[in-house]
């Protein structure tokens, strides 16, 4: 069955009035669902909180030191981690059940369960690199989760494919000397945060796409570059990394999709899982900021997922 889970505390991360990163994405999304009646068709669970030596698989100690030393108490003002990413006083808590959300995904998936998982939680985390917060991002929230499936469950290969439309760079620097992880992102190029070009190695797959690009583009990037890599590789548990931001209707990016092309890159990446991993899927949403389209999208990614 699919699970989604997620937590009321990950609403309380406030951005800002004019901050596009909002808590109206999950009460878009949750609309959606009770609307499209897939409310009642998945089992929805609270998000625990992560675990200080989950986040340091992934995250420097120091670095985690100076999050938690600067997370403002209740009454107090916001504070910039970074120029686009803000601390409020229910920010860490947030933080806190996004990353625990992507462990409790892999304990259910590994003891069968629920499968799917999908992680409804912000703040996102794909930016957050080993020692820096950015993009709106505090803690890498599918590299938590990956590294607890490598380490907590032995597993030996596990997959990361990042469809966001801003490079994933966090979860590449995290894992770009880690065999074990194969790592496949597309976005568009050049676009913030400015990394990322095309790249293929045994475990980083980069496909920059030019501003304007659309369907056709996009799936035969990941028809000719990610699905060979993936059988390839042959992974033991998929991850998502389920940015939605490159959708034709959302402002934030000049790239074209349309929920069609959603919903083929899940069914295609659903395909791999049930042939190499029994299945095996946790996504986790990351960008997608025009809450309608946002809401729409990721009830068509769950439609495959659901099956």
């Amino acid at each position: 069955m699919l699970s989604i889970i997620s937590h009321p505390e990950c609403r309380d991360h406030d951005a800002g009035p004019l901050h596009p990163e909002s808590k109206a994405r999950l009460d878009a999304i949750n609309n959606q669902l009770i609307m499209s009646g897939m409310d009642y068709v998945v089992r929805h669970r609270d998000a625990p909180l992560v675990e200080r030596a989950q986040l340091e698989r992934v995250h420097d100690s120091d670095y985690l030191d100076r999050v938690y030393a600067l997370a403002p108490g209740q009454g107090m003002q916001s504070v910039e981690v970074d120029g686009d990413t803000v601390m409020s006083p229910g920010t860490l808590r947030a933080a806190e059940r996004a990353a625990g959300a992507g462990v409790l995904g892999v304990d259910l998936v590994m003891s069968n369960e629920a499968n799917p998982v999908f992680c409804m939680i912000r703040p996102p985390g794909h930016h957050a690199e080993r020692d820096k917060a950015m993009g709106f991002c505090l803690f890498n929230n599918i590299a938590v989760a990956a590294a607890h499936a490598l380490d907590a469950h032995d597993l030996s290969r596990v997959a990361i494919i990042d469809f966001d439309v801003h490079h994933g760079n966090g979860t590449e620097e995290i894992f770009k000397t880690e065999p074990r992880v194969l790592f496949c992102s597309s976005f568009q190029h050049p676009f913030y945060p400015f990394t990322g070009h095309e790249k293929e190695t045994d475990n980083l797959v980069d496909i920059p796409l030019s501003a304007g690009a659309g369907s056709a583009e996009f799936r035969e990037a990941v028809s000719a570059h990610w699905l060979p890599h993936l059988k390839a590789f042959k992974p033991e548990f998929l991850f998502i990394s389920a940015g939605f931001d490159a959708h034709v209707a959302d402002d934030m990016s000049s790239v074209q999709l349309t929920d069609a092309d959603y919903e083929w890159v899940t069914r295609e990446l659903k395909a791999v899982a049930d042939e190499f991993a029994d299945g095996r899927i946790v996504s986790m949403l990351e960008g997608g900021y025009e809450p309608d389209v946002l809401a729409r999208s990721v009830v068509k990614h769950l439609n495959v997922l659901l099956g």
